[in-house]
């Protein structure tokens, strides 16, 4: 029996591990993966107070983990299937096991969406990727095409300038949702240009990405452009297909919480990028690690 289980090991699951078990509580995550969700594979996080110089995001989860190991938070690498939320004591089934604890933090963060057009699912790892930092260096001398514009699009497109001869961002409008900072650190990147009010329509190819036919939004011009890959940052999508209906979500899957981080069932808590939330970075899944962790806390003792 638990205190609590945290479910997902990414910023919110860790920092709430570490506040849980700091706090005394019986304290376990669930993780399919490493620990560090996505924030692992960023490059670099330049914005996550403590670090004027920007640090790598492995190394800063990897930080994460070995704190929430020294307050004796125990790991559980298995994958959650379904939950029985409804009793005092709830119910974690996984792939190998049902686990029994007194609350649940759901912590499993969001995961890169599909840009949803023919040739992405054909080309996934012969091509197509959604993480610079992890295909970035199969890419060198090559050009690469980047979907998207926000942060990641930007950060990751400059990222990718270590590697590729070229890197064009195929962006839907003119304005962007990054940052100015990242913004005009990629027009001064002599290695980028952009491609604007432009979308993807097709990924092309025969056994690996050979380049792109992108479509004019103002004009519905349709043209290609060669490439040796495509990287798409167009948002994401909770990790939320466990839920199976109990915890109430908005239209896109994301978990309703009130202020507190409660969900519509007492002793649940979400956290994270996997809630229904206006930010979703680094720090802000800090913040909700720490405050779901020191609700439960305040719900376990109110709950004897």
């Amino acid at each position: 029996m638990y205190d609590v289980l945290i479910v997902g090991a990414g910023p919110a699951g860790l920092t709430a591990g570490i506040y849980a078990a700091r706090g005394g509580l019986k304290t376990a995550i669930i993780e399919l993966a490493m620990p560090g969700g996505q924030a692992a594979s960023t490059e670099n996080i330049e914005n996550y107070p403590g670090f004027p110089d920007g640090i790598n995001g492995y190394e800063l989860m990897n930080l994460f983990h070995k704190q929430a190991l020294a307050f004796g938070v125990e790991f559980i690498f298995e994958e959650v299937q379904t939950f029985e939320l409804q009793e005092s004591v709830k119910k974690v089934h996984t792939n190998n096991q049902v686990l029994e604890t007194r609350s649940i933090i759901i912590t499993a963060g969001s995961k890169p969406r599909l840009l949803g057009v023919p040739g992405e699912d054909r080309f996934i790892g012969s091509g197509v990727s959604y993480c610079a930092t992890c295909d970035g260096a199969f890419f060198k001398g090559k050009k690469v095409i980047v979907v998207g514009g926000g942060d990641a699009a930007i950060e990751e497109g400059t990222y990718l300038t270590r590697f590729a001869e070229e890197v064009t961002i195929v962006h839907r409008r003119t304005g962007f949702r990054a940052s100015q900072t990242a913004l005009n650190r990629a027009k001064d990147n002599h290695k980028i240009r952009f491609e604007l009010n432009a979308v993807v329509e097709e990924i092309l190819g025969s056994s690996h990405v050979e380049g792109v036919r992108i479509r004019d939004v103002l004009s519905g011009a349709i043209r290609e452009i060669s490439a040796d890959g495509v990287f798409i940052y167009v948002g994401t999508d909770p990790n939320a297909q466990f839920l199976q209906g109990e915890i109430e979500t908005d239209e896109r899957g994301y978990i309703l919480t009130n202020a507190l981080l409660e969900t519509n069932i007492k002793g649940v808590y979400a956290a994270g990028d996997i809630r229904n939330t206006p930010l979703r970075q680094v720090a802000t899944a800090v913040g909700d690690g720490a405050l779901a962790a020191v609700e439960v806390e305040k719900y376990l003792e109110e709950n004897k």
